[in-house]
């Protein structure tokens, strides 16, 4: 079962992530932007989840979800 330190800092990626989709920036964005930033916040959630919170993890997981994402971006 998850903890609810765990469950907090995951809540807070996804309406972060949310509301950086929304910021005025976002649209003067290229693809590749796009998906870097997308990959990076998808990267954070998923570290966090595996790392159980860790924010050597989480961080990891953003800067990797970063890198795959302005792969697929190209």
């Amino acid at each position: 079962m998850m903890k609810i330190g765990t469950l907090s800092k995951i809540s807070l990626a996804v309406i972060l992530s949310a509301s950086m989709a929304g910021c005025s920036s976002w649209d003067s964005m290229s693809r590749r932007q796009k998906s870097t930033v997308g990959g990076a916040a998808v990267g954070g959630v998923a570290g966090a989840v595996i790392s159980g919170g860790g924010i050597l993890g989480t961080v990891g997981g953003a800067a990797l979800g970063g890198i795959i994402g302005d792969q697929v971006g190209k």
